[in-house]
């Protein structure tokens, strides 16, 4: 139960760390609001359509007489939005840091840098072409597992009361999970640490990784919380995955403003 503080607590120092490095928090909400955008789009089209969709799903619903037929696709409906939502949370990460990817991989470095006993952050050393299709072929292989997992708890939010009450419960736990995955795998590409070992360390400590990604998930259901959110979460993702890796952390907390950022200096 202590990791689920702990892993709040970076969720907290990774916010607090952007704040005292106001220009790279200024260029960080750029694509958190182009990706924004899009899916804004994508939700309003499937609260206007869904039930065209749902409609032409249920054909056997048809003759269906009472208000039995208006009940049943209106909860198909529902779910089918909530599904939607879901997946918007669990994807916007990924396309996100897919779209700002240069600098989410410059800001997660300077993170290391500040909290590094030496000073240094481990760098990948791979062009950038080749770290977007890491980024974006590990991105679409977290979908898939994510897909799956949505798809289940879609067909069990159909059982009566477990799926109105546990099943959101469950779903919100997935999701902070995988988002975790997402925003840790900035820091732990730079390090080599491919998707398989990602996610074998990420199971190893559930507790820390459910106490940084649930109540992000959370958060990342209020319109634009996201945005604001995002280049926080990803310095403190970067604290997370050198707890995970047992790497040693100064204390920059205990100093106000840590190191300095010379290029936020000298900007």
């Amino acid at each position: 139960m202590r990791d689920l503080g702990v892993g709040f607590g970076y969720l907290l120092k990774g916010q607090r760390w952007v704040t005292r490095h106001g220009r790279r928090y200024g260029f960080g909400l750029l694509p958190g609001l182009i990706t924004l955008v899009l899916y804004a789009a994508a939700l309003v089209a499937l609260a206007i359509w869904g039930e065209d969709a749902v409609a032409w799903a249920t054909p056997f619903a048809d003759d269906w007489s009472g208000p039995w037929q208006g009940l049943f696709r209106g909860f198909l409906t529902a779910v089918l939005f909530a599904l939607g939502l879901l997946l918007a949370v669990l994807t916007f990460t990924a396309v996100t840091l897919l779209v700002g990817q240069p600098f989410y991989e410059s800001l997660s470095e300077r993170v290391d840098a500040d909290v590094s006993p030496d000073g240094t952050a481990p760098v990948s050393g791979l062009p950038l072409w080749r770290e977007l299709w890491i980024s974006a072929r590990d991105s679409l292989r977290i979908l898939a597992r994510a897909g799956l997992w949505g798809v289940l708890l879609f067909a069990l939010g159909f059982l009566p009361f477990v799926g109105q009450t546990v099943v959101p419960v469950i779903g919100f736990f997935v999701t902070g999970f995988f988002l975790t995955e997402e925003l840790a795998a900035v820091a732990l590409q730079r390090r080599d640490v491919d998707l398989r070992a990602r996610l074998a360390l990420l199971r190893s400590r559930k507790m820390l990784v459910w106490g940084f990604g649930t109540p992000l998930g959370l958060a990342f259901l209020v319109p634009f919380v996201a945005v604001f959110l995002m280049p926080g979460a990803v310095a403190g993702a970067t604290l997370l995955a050198r707890d995970l890796l047992g790497e040693e952390t100064a204390d920059t907390d205990a100093a106000p403003g840590g190191r300095p950022d010379t290029e936020d200096v000298t900007s």
